[in-house]
């Protein structure tokens, strides 16, 4: 199969989703745009902060889109590469998509309550305790995981070569230095009023500087020092009011996400024109693998780029204290979801096209590797 038939079959799939299951749950819903939201009417520079649609799409999007649309639907491809293109896209589309924004929209009707408030408010305090004890627990395991994931990256090793290291230390810099430049673009923002073109044009140079300096100057830590870094950054972004922190920073991450996006399409196009771009990954390998059975080990190995409950704390925590107008609910809340699974689409493709490169003889005859089994 061309890889590039699959990226647009997809993209086109969940472009209609969105236009037309989206927009029809958003009237049905009764999303009404002269409605004063949370944002506005309890602004208070803290928690509660209006903005624009982009912005909003952005905190949503870079807070759900990380490296689980990635990780999760290539080893969920030990099935084969079909289902779990057909689960991301109906899973992102009836299901994924539809929680994100229902969760979102419930907390707009309910003055910017979390979920563990609207629990509360309409199941009982029972309810309300088991459900933060849940996302207590859960979220330990999330930070945990992704700090040891994070900071193993980062981290210098022995056995790695120099440029390996380099490229190590170097993402590290960078993303240390991401928290401050993020602090001062919002800052800029403010201060100069900058919307549309002029916002974007110092974004850009923002982190074009950024990724400079990184790369100039990567400091070389080992795993502990980096883990207290991360420690040390969690505490810090938690504590930021939103317009400080975390809105500024997702602009930017969103600008660099977009543009990997883009960079991975083109990759495909262009492999595709060398005609290189065949997914030479199986298409199906059964029911059950050494993975175990299909049911449930793919759809929890796909998880964020079909349907995660992560999701609903960003929607209802966060982003619904930012959307400005209710028309802005279904590009938040389904559009940034929809986007995701659009992400793990190319990641199945790309891992795909790949298949046949990581599952080839070595000098010797003998086989490297057997990815996906």
């Amino acid at each position: 199969m061309n890889g590039i038939v699959v990226m647009l079959v997809a993209a086109l799939v969940l472009f209609g989703g969105y236009m037309l299951y989206g927009r029809w749950l958003a009237n049905k819903w009764g999303v009404d745009v002269n409605a004063i939201t949370p944002a506005r009417r309890m602004e208070d520079g803290n928690a509660f902060s209006p903005a624009s649609a982009f912005t909003a799409f952005s905190h949503q999007f870079s807070s759900i889109c990380g490296a689980g649309p990635v990780t999760g639907t290539i080893v969920a491809m030990a099935f084969g590469w079909l289902p779990v293109v057909l689960w991301v896209l109906v899973g992102g589309i009836f299901f994924g998509a539809v929680h994100d924004f229902g969760a979102l929209y419930a907390s707009l009707k309910n003055n910017g309550k979390s979920l563990a408030q609207l629990v509360d408010k309409y199941i009982g305090k029972t309810g309300r305790r088991l459900f933060l004890l849940f996302c207590w627990l859960f979220c330990i395991i999330v930070i945990a995981a992704f700090t040891s994931m994070v900071c193993g990256t980062f981290a210098q090793s022995a056995k790695a070569s120099d440029a390996v290291n380099y490229a190590a230390a170097s993402t590290g810099t960078i993303s240390i230095l991401f928290t401050f430049v993020a602090i001062a673009f919002g800052w800029a923002r403010n201060k100069f009023n900058l919307k549309g073109v002029s916002e974007f044009v110092v974004a850009v140079v923002m982190v074009v500087a950024m990724f400079a300096v990184g790369m100039a100057a990567p400091l070389r830590l080992d795993t502990n020092a980096w883990i207290a870094i991360v420690m040390v950054y969690l505490v810090f972004a938690g504590a930021m009011p939103i317009q400080t922190l975390k809105q500024p920073r997702d602009y930017l991450t969103t600008i660099m996400m977009l543009v990997m996006i883009v960079c991975a399409v083109l990759g495909i196009v262009v492999l595709g024109v060398n005609g290189q771009a065949t997914m030479t990954a199986p298409m199906f390998t059964g029911f059950s693998t050494k993975s175990g059975m299909m049911f449930p080990v793919l759809f929890v190995s796909v998880a964020c780029g079909a349907l995660s409950g992560f999701h609903s704390l960003v929607s209802s925590g966060t982003s619904s204290k930012q959307v400005s107008n209710e028309a802005d609910a279904v590009k938040v809340g389904y559009g940034a979801m929809v986007l995701e699974s659009f992400v793990g689409i190319l990641a199945i493709v790309i891992a795909g096209i790949m298949w046949s490169t990581v599952n080839t003889l070595g000098a010797d005859g003998a086989e490297t590797g057997t990815a996906f089994q």
